[in-house]
Formats: C-alpha cells, structure tokens, sequence
C-alpha cells in the first residue's frame, strides 16, 4: 500500500490564494495580492493589516510531524513601521516563488484556521 504524505495533500498555491480572496470578501472584508509566487508550489504569506491595530505576518511553518500550522513570522513594530514591509522584501528576494495576500478586515486570523483571541 502506498502512502499519501502531508505535503502530497497539499492545494495548489494559487487555488488556496484565490479561495483566500473570495472568503474575506464575501465577508465584506478587502484582500489583494500584494506578490503573485510559484502557481503550484509557492509559500503563501498572509499579512493582516486591520485598520489601525498594526500589520501581522502569517506564514505556514513545518511541524515535527511532518504537517504545517500557521504561524505569526513577523509584526509590525509601533514605533518602527517599516520594519514588516523590510521583512518582507527580504522574504521575496530569498524565494521568488513567495505570495504575499494582504487581508483588511477584522479578526482574519479565522480565515486561516487560526484562533482571532490569541492576538
């Protein structure tokens, strides 16, 4: 019997952004992609910038088993707002297959299966 990995089950990075896109919308929410990646195989980064509460970075980070969670990587400094965008920036040049989705609407921790109390 053959088995099926973790990462075998794994969407289609472009279809898994597009999903993305279509959720927050239709809850009235605005995302946009800010860097298009690797259609099939691109890391997904999903940045929250709710109006105001400062900009969080998302990204999928392997567990000891084998599967990915979502994790924060990066937030943005109150006093040193350019530092996520640098973030960022550095992220792309170090793989060219990166999307970065951008996400504007309240509590967008629940559109990527993660809990909106732990922030």
């Amino acid at each position: 019997m053959t088995e099926i990995s973790p990462a075998s089950l794994r969407l289609p990075a472009h279809v898994e952004v597009s999903a993305l896109i279509r959720q927050v919308h239709a809850a009235g929410g605005f995302a946009a992609v800010l860097a298009r990646g690797e259609r099939d195989a691109g890391t997904v980064i999903v940045v929250l910038n709710p109006a105001g509460k400062g900009a969080r970075a998302y990204e999928r980070m392997p567990n000891p088993d084998g599967t990915r969670a979502w994790a924060l990587a990066k937030a943005e400094q109150r006093n040193q707002p350019d530092t996520l965008q640098d973030w960022l920036e550095r992220r792309q040049a170090q793989d060219p297959d990166l999307w970065i989705i951008e996400l504007d609407i309240p509590c967008g921790e629940r559109f990527i299966g993660l809990p909106t109390s732990s922030v």
